[in-house]
């Protein structure tokens, strides 16, 4: 494995490989999940789902579910109109002039898509609940549905929600038109598309959640596998007209996330409705089919690309088609805007063109999901520079060499308004390739094919805008910490952010112990809950260090000066001549001077009076944290920087392929990854392997598939193929550090990492090894049939 360089650290825990603080806690089964939550006089629920992508709802006959013995309650959808208001969009189109889907917590004269909440029943038992959900009997009133994206924007086609006159959810563009015009002195002019699958991001745990309605004091605790906590609480009073200050949000502990669970889910709204008609405590949980059904990517990418005969890729123009599902209330569409947004980042383009379409389906609905719509930028720019490389003759590592934005060259301003802050691109891909032993892989790629085998090696560069701010809505690029010492030197920090099992919250520990120079077993995070923490936006984006680990540093950082005046009195020298750390007030040249950093906390609270009349006796601060280079202002253009810090990764994949069956085996994958300062590699590491594997899965097999009916086929991991250990090497690592300008650590963010590269690689590994058979595969997923499908083509 790569060494870690870890730049500003002279002492203290920052830059270590340092367990997760509660890890112990995981392992032995002590840690408590939404599922392990139980409340005196608990009920359960369950959901019954439409078995139809499209259908009126001509009736319900709930009588014989009510009359069951365990059963509580039944509610429809009907029923749901008077008591609820529409589900609030976390981030909804119409704001940037596309359409507002409509959206209940329980389908109100209508389904979109199979799996469609219809009816809730509260019982005795989840067992009781679900057996009431099947004796509800519904009549549908079936409609014709379309599934393909582009077969929904055709005159004709089946639409969702008829008032709109169309089934384009929203659409956009970023660059400026001029690709026509570059292209006539350009060498080379292609064209083509790349087609992305389907997919789930596949957390461990489903989603979840126990709602507690106290009628006497006519309060609301939720209790929820929710990402962002006080967003969450927002939603809710919002949906259900109670104040703020009577909703209190508890996020317990998360068994992944990648953007499944945040804010706005109708389940959790629904639930809080149940426990006030019940006036108990309602659980419920999400089987695997259901939580299979949010979907990610699904697009297919248009693209014209103009190039030299060196290599130098002078225009390119994208159009970017997305099947984002029924619409809804959610942050998924996002995912395309954002797509369009990072298409072509990284590389030194000056004409770069990308036009969007968010187009509306009988599949379920999208749901934000890790990388955010950045794997379809990356895969379609990606499979363009290999192309480059196969007209051109040049070495596709060449070509991504030329046309990187060069290290001086920062920050750089991309034709879609995001302002790259820093990079080193070309050192990652050094790293890469001599890790790999790029030109003995090559070798050896050429004595296989003598030998009858298809090696193929494969280079996929990722860059990750991270920390997103987005004007009008509650996604922001900022966050809050309190930090606050105790008179024996006790700290615990609470912060707006949240972390969905990643281990930020141990990266907080050591950024906090670094600044007041106290052991991390002195210190505990307090997250999640909004009646404890300060309001901040959770975990999305990769932010949870670079946000709530900078205003905890901040916060800290006010204690810390505190401490030094008072130690300061105490030792009879200045506060500048004050040391903290080891657990101690010291001073460099006077090893007798010191004292511990709990007797100098005891005397700011005992002694305040004496000591330090000029200060405020107590050891508390909150402080928010935003960076600067975030910017909400159009510029002449009219574009936008909504991003802060921009992590990237050079991945280089080698695949050995069957042209008989279209099986593949991953030889080797190794990445460079780079997110400014590394606060505990550790964490990092296991961050870039996770979100690499989980990039090879995606491109190997896992796939949400739908029948021409409509309904689902992937509704389970029988159908729903993840990787298995025994089918992926090890991750092989290197690390560079190229500090972010714009945050106090230098830190860039890592939650992202790893998928976009990892995808983009294999793709360029199997069509490298497809080469010789001159075949090609320009869509996901890489799997048996899909590679075998362009074998046959290429053959006939």
């Amino acid at each position: 494995m790569g060494e870690l360089e870890v730049t500003g650290v002279d002492h203290g825990p920052v830059g270590r490989r340092i367990r997760k603080h509660d890890g112990d806690e995981f392992l032995t089964g002590r840690a408590q999940y939404t599922g392990d939550l139980t409340l005196p006089g608990m009920l359960h629920a369950a959901i019954l789902r439409s078995p139809h992508p499209h259908a009126r709802i001509a009736s319900i006959d709930a009588q014989t579910a009510r009359a069951h013995p365990e059963v509580h309650l039944v509610l429809t959808g009907e029923e749901t109109v008077p008591l609820v208001d529409e589900v609030p969009h976390g981030l909804d189109a119409a704001g940037l002039g596309g359409h507002h889907a409509e959206s209940r917590v329980l389908a109100v004269g209508k389904v979109m898509f199979a799996g469609e909440p219809v009816a809730a029943v509260v019982a005795d038992t989840a067992a009781g609940a679900m057996e009431g959900a099947s004796q509800i009997n519904v009549v549908y009133e079936l409609l014709p549905h379309v599934l393909d994206a582009d077969e929904a924007l055709r005159e004709g086609a089946p639409l969702l929600n008829e008032d709109w006159g169309t089934n384009l959810i929203i659409g956009g563009e970023f660059g400026i038109d001029d690709f026509d015009e570059v292209a006539t002195t350009a060498d080379h002019v292609i064209q083509g598309e790349v087609a992305s699958h389907r997919g789930n991001a596949a957390p461990m745990e489903p989603r979840a959640c126990l709602a507690d309605w106290d009628e006497r004091r006519r309060r609301l605790t939720l209790y929820a596998t929710v990402q962002s906590p006080h967003t969450e609480r927002a939603t809710l009073t919002a949906a259900l007209q109670i104040p703020e200050r009577d909703i209190q949000v508890i996020s317990p502990r998360i068994g992944g996330s990648f953007g499944l669970k945040m804010s706005g889910n109708r389940e959790h709204i629904l639930m809080s409705v149940l426990t006030r008609l019940v006036k108990r405590p309602v659980r419920w949980f999400e089987d695997r089919a259901s939580a299979l059904l949010p979907g990610t990517s699904d697009s297919v990418m248009r693209y014209r690309a103009a190039f030299d005969d060196d290599g130098r890729l002078r225009a390119l123009e994208v159009h970017i088609v997305n099947n984002h599902g029924a619409g809804n209330n959610g942050h998924g569409w996002g995912m395309a805007l954002v797509g369009a947004m990072t298409v072509g980042t990284g590389y030194a383009l000056d004409h770069c063109r990308v036009t969007y379409e968010v187009v509306a389906t009988n599949k379920a609905p999208w749901q934000g999901t890790k990388p955010f719509g950045k794997n379809t930028a990356t895969l379609v720019v990606e499979r363009v520079l290999d192309l480059i490389a196969e007209a051109t003759g040049l070495d596709p590592t060449e070509v991504r060499r030329r046309n990187f934005i060069k290290p001086d060259a920062f920050p750089h301003t991309h034709t879609s308004g995001l302002e790259l802050d820093s990079g080193n691109y070309e050192g990652a891909l050094d790293l890469t390739l001599k890790r790999l032993g790029y030109a003995e892989a090559r070798a050896e790629q050429t004595r296989a094919l003598e030998q009858g085998r298809h090696i193929g090696i494969g280079i996929g560069f990722e860059l990750m805008p991270e920390n997103a701010d987005v004007p009008g809505a509650l996604v922001a690029a900022f966050d809050t910490s309190t930090v606050r010492m105790g008179p024996t030197g006790e700290v615990t920090v609470l912060t707006g952010v949240t972390s969905p099992g990643t281990g930020s919250d141990t990266g907080i520990i050591q950024l906090v112990a670094q600044e007041l120079g106290v052991p991390m077993s002195q210190i505990s995070v307090v997250q999640g809950d909004t009646d404890t923490c300060p309001f901040g936006y959770g975990n999305f984006s990769s932010r949870s260090i670079v946000t709530g680990g900078s205003s905890a540093v901040l916060a800290a950082r006010d204690i810390a000066a505190k401490l030094r005046v008072v130690a300061a009195a105490m030792l009879h020298r200045t506060p500048e001549e004050i040391r903290l750390v080891d657990g101690t007030a010291t001073v460099d040249d006077t090893p007798d001077a010191a004292l511990p950093i709990a007797a100098v906390a005891d005397a700011v609270y005992s002694l305040a009076y004496i000591l330090a009349l000029d200060i405020e006796p107590n050891l508390e601060s909150t402080r928010t944290f935003r960076p600067k280079n975030i910017r909400q202002t159009p510029d002449e253009l009219g574009r936008f920087n909504t991003y802060s810090t921009y992590p990237f990764a050079v991945h280089a994949s080698v695949v050995e392929l069957d042209p008989e069956t279209g099986m593949l085996r991953l030889v080797r994958h190794v990445v460079t990854h780079d997110c400014g300062t590394v606060i505990n590699p550790l964490m990092v590491d296991g961050q870039l392997v996770g979100g690499t594997v989980m990039g090879l899965s995606a491109g190997l097999g896992e796939e949400f598939v739908y029948g021409g009916d409509g309904l689902p086929l992937s509704t389970g991991f029988k159908s729903y193929l993840l990787a298995r250990a025994a089918d992926l090497p090890r991750i092989e690592l290197e690390h560079q550090v190229t500090p972010s300008p714009v945050t106090i650590s230098g830190a860039k963010g890592v939650g992202e990492a790893g998928f976009s590269g990892s995808q983009s690689a294999l793709l360029s590994a199997v069509n490298d090894a497809l080469r010789p058979l001159g075949a090609r595969i320009e869509r996901t997923p890489v799997s048996p049939p899909n590679v075998l499908a362009a074998i046959m083509r290429a053959a006939s």
